[in-house]
């Protein structure tokens, strides 16, 4: 199990936050995604063997936010 934490840019509400934690821990390997509005982070622990870390960026731009380094 891995767990990274990214910076994430372009949330502006506990709406925003609450999507992108929802799109996170339903990706297949993912066992618990958090994401912070306060401090624009998600914290998210994956099985490596089932899902990539360009996989979960790919999902959070398709959600509408950017990562911005790690």
């Amino acid at each position: 199990m891995k767990e990274i934490i990214l910076n994430i840019e372009g949330m502006h509400c506990e709406g925003c936050s609450s999507r992108l934690e929802r799109v996170l821990n339903n990706l297949d390997g993912v066992e618990n995604a958090k994401v912070s509005l306060a401090d624009k982070k998600a914290i998210i622990k994956f099985n490596e063997n089932e899902c990539t870390l360009e996989k979960i960026k790919e999902s959070i731009e398709d959600a509408g936010f950017e990562v911005k380094g790690e």
